[in-house]
């Protein structure tokens, strides 16, 4: 595969806590190319989440390097040796929290296009214009008036996907979004998910939804204690698992 088809190389990545006494991530080296649903999944504490938040720098980790279009993210300066602007590598990755992190005091529409035209600058009509046509289409255009607290769960989390959306990123990555809704909302989010897969969005996501893993990712990771340990395709993955753990995981959670 072309290393252009690569839009994200990690390699031997760590995050280490209390002086290594806590190895959240212990060596993690994966490629994610264009296009990929991947999907990571593990118990509580495996170091899924903290991979995910790693990815845009939300976690700095402790060694190794993530090259995100050609640029490694964890170096301070750049090939030119002018300083590396980390926010600008941030825009072009959406990220969709577990709690949906929505400013309370501004509409649907106002959340929606403060990024886009503070950040790239984009006039507020077209901003406008464009955040009307996401929140279309996922079925909230008759919300953008709205505040945060009149929307359930799900409309809030569908939301925030559009807004991460309305910044054109060229990958999304998602930290568990669904396992703050009732179970009744979980179905609209992914819902929202499998649409983006389906148009061909890049995405990372951390969830306990297997059935998204199984019907929507073309890879899944399993990880436990900082570390990959294994990978493959959803229908290999969740049929002929090889590592015992992971089998003792899917046992429980199957």
């Amino acid at each position: 595969m072309a290393t252009s088809d690569k839009l994200i190389q990690v390699r031997d990545l760590k995050k280490y806590y209390n002086n290594g006494a806590i190895k959240a991530l212990d060596g993690v080296s994966v490629d994610v190319n264009r296009g990929d649903v991947m999907v990571i999944i593990g118990p509580s504490g495996s170091g899924k989440s903290t991979f995910l938040r790693s990815l845009n720098l939300l976690e700095v980790p402790t060694a190794g390097s993530i090259v995100f279009e050609g640029v490694d993210i964890t170096k301070k300066r750049g090939h030119d040796g002018k300083k590396l602007d980390i926010d600008k590598h941030r825009q072009k990755m959406g990220m969709v929290f577990q709690h949906f992190n929505l400013f309370p005091h501004k509409t649907i529409l106002q959340n929606m296009t403060l990024a886009p035209i503070k950040v790239k600058g984009v006039p507020q009509a077209e901003a406008e214009r464009k955040a009307r046509e996401l929140l279309e289409r996922v079925g909230l255009g008759d919300r953008a008036d709205a505040y945060p607290i009149q929307l359930s769960g799900g409309q809030k989390q569908r939301v925030a996907i559009v807004r991460a959306l309305a910044m054109e990123p060229d990958v999304m990555l998602f930290d568990e979004p669904t396992s703050a809704l009732d179970p009744e909302m979980v179905g609209e989010v992914l819902d929202v998910m499998k649409r983006l897969a389906k148009q061909g969005m890049t995405m990372v996501v951390v969830t306990h939804e297997m059935g998204f893993a199984r019907e929507v990712g073309n890879r899944v990771i399993f990880m436990d204690e900082g570390k990959i340990l294994e990978e493959n395709s959803p229908a290999e993955l969740f049929a002929h698992p090889q590592n015992p753990r992971l089998q003792d995981f899917l046992s429980k959670v199957l």
